[in-house]
């Protein structure tokens, strides 16, 4: 990594085929695209982003969605040039999704295809679920841990989907013999109104774009396919069978054999 550089922390998958790079959403990790970067070699070659305030990614003092698309940008831009490619594929989920769509408007010469995965350029709801589940996450008395297992025992009375609770505790790390959030959980809080939003963009992607939507979920709706044209003439939509929100990780096979044959696809 150059001194220039952004420093994003990255995982990479393959050493062959196109470029693509996966942005994860909300309480995720780029490391959440790991079996779906494998799935995609040899063919393609995997970049998993720890966005901004996620991961091992650093924090930063406020949020928004044009920064942090111009913040990956900056990181993309210099390292594709390092690595001697021009552009890349762009695949982007939920809050990553957003960020995904910001980008490639505004530096849309870095972007080839973009892929936008259950969400849409609009205001989207759950605001009150995140609220509680940021607030229940910050309940926890990380001194009196001793294990993850306690952890999950702790919230197991506020979050009663084991499933949910696995995902966020994912976001729990041991450092020098204390717990600590990986996840920047009160700039979260306290700018979820902004990561529901979506800013006002002017067309600049004339790039092919795949929307795939769940069939089980309600962030992609019929009265957001027209501001989706405006700003992505090139798209085409398709809805996954069985699949809420978690399309890549509900439906996996399905997911990775369409972003496949899209990215792939002359």
């Amino acid at each position: 990594m150059s001194a220039e550089q952004p420093a994003l922390n990255v995982l990479r998958v393959g050493e062959t085929g196109e470029d693509v790079v996966l942005l994860h959403g909300l309480f995720g990790q780029g490391r959440n695209f790991t079996q779906v970067a494998k799935a995609l070699a040899p063919e393609l070659r995997s970049t998993m982003v720890d966005l901004p305030n996620h991961g091992r990614s650093p924090w930063t003092q406020t949020l928004d969605y044009v920064d942090l698309a111009d913040t990956v940008a900056s990181w993309l831009r210099a390292d594709l040039a390092e690595r001697g490619v021009t552009r890349t594929h762009l695949v982007g989920h939920s809050m990553g999704g957003k960020v995904a769509m910001v980008l490639a408007t505004r530096h849309p010469d870095l972007v080839d295809r973009l892929v936008v995965v259950d969400i849409s350029p609009a205001d989207s709801d759950g605001s009150s679920e995140f609220a509680h589940l940021l607030d229940s996450l910050s309940g926890l008395d990380l001194d009196a841990l001793g294990s993850r297992g306690e952890a999950d025992e702790a919230l197991s009375g506020q979050i009663r989907d084991p499933r949910v609770r696995g995902f966020l505790l994912q976001n729990l790390r041991s450092r020098d013999g204390a717990f600590v959030w990986q996840a920047n959980l009160r700039l979260l809080r306290d700018n979820l109104d902004v990561i529901g939003g979506f800013p006002d963009l002017e067309p600049a992607f004339e790039g092919p774009v795949l929307w795939m939507a769940g069939e089980h979920s309600d962030y992609v709706r019929p009265e957001h396919a027209e501001e989706m044209r405006r700003l992505f003439p090139r798209t085409t939509t398709v809805t996954v069978k069985g699949a809420g929100h978690w399309v890549h990780s509900e439906q996996p096979e399905t997911f990775v054999s369409i972003l496949r044959h899209f990215l792939l696809t002359d």
